[in-house]
């Protein structure tokens, strides 16, 4: 997080939500997280930008058909605005595709180029490194 705020990133913090699934197999509980609320918060947000004109084209990075519904509204309610769908690295959905008039994919290269710098010269004058294995 402070990676992203030292380079004037503003990140909206989701919740996630744990509960324990039992394994069929070998019948023990294990805990998983599920994050919640996060396709609604995108969709209530890009609504608020394009009624409030802080935005003439969004785009939104996912492959998730939930935020169709919203698409759908904003297309309605904001027919000169530009709704994209900018589909991370290795997905891809031709449902929501089909739905706007710009699409792309973000391949590996460009994945590759636009990562924060490595390391991350905080304020305080820390440098936080990326793991190795990114």
């Amino acid at each position: 997080m402070r990676c992203l705020q030292a380079n004037g990133i503003i990140a909206e913090l989701g919740r996630f939500k744990y509960k324990t699934i039992r394994c069929h197999s070998c019948q023990t509980d294990n805990i998983h997280y599920e994050e919640k609320e996060t396709d609604v918060a995108i969709s209530v947000r890009m609504l608020e930008l394009l009624f409030t004109e802080k935005a003439d084209t969004v785009v939104l990075v996912s492959g998730d058909t939930d935020l169709a519904p919203a698409v759908r509204t904003a297309q309605q309610l904001f027919s000169t605005k530009e709704i994209c769908f900018a589909f991370p690295y290795k997905r891809k959905n031709s449902e929501l595709a089909k739905m706007v008039t710009c699409h792309f994919r973000i391949r590996s290269k460009q994945f590759l180029k636009h990562q924060l710098p490595d390391p991350v010269v905080l304020s305080s004058g820390r440098k936080i490194y990326k793991p190795k294995e990114w």
